[in-house]
C-alpha cells in the first residue's frame, strides 16, 4: 500500500482543549464499555455526526415536565433535610 494512502486510512487528530466535562465522560464511557478513549472518542464523534446509522435521537424532558404528584411522606424527607443543624455550624 503506498505511504499516501495508508496516511489517509489511518488519520490521525490531536485534539486542544477539550473540555474537562467532556474529558470525564468520554473516559467514563470508555471504562463502562471496556473500551479504550480512542474508541470511546470515536464513536462520539461518529454518533455526534449522524454518521452511525440513524442519526442519533435527541430527548428533552417535556413528556415528563409537570408530572410531580404531592406526597407528604416525600415533602417530609425533602423539608427535613432542608433544615440546618445550628450547633453543627457554630
Amino acid at each position: 500500500m503506498p505511504a499516501s494512502i495508508a496516511y489517509i486510512a489511518c488519520m490521525q487528530y490531536t485534539l486542544r482543549n477539550v473540555p474537562a466535562s467532556v474529558d470525564s465522560l468520554l473516559r467514563r464511557r470508555a471504562r463502562q464499555e471496556g473500551k479504550s478513549l480512542n474508541e470511546a472518542a470515536i464513536e462520539a464523534l461518529v454518533r455526534g455526526l449522524g454518521l452511525a446509522g440513524a442519526p442519533t435521537k435527541r430527548r428533552d424532558i417535556s413528556d415528563i415536565a409537570g408530572s410531580w404528584h404531592a406526597d407528604k411522606a416525600t415533602d417530609d424527607a425533602l423539608e427535613e433535610q432542608r433544615s440546618v443543624d445550628r450547633d453543627l455550624w457554630k
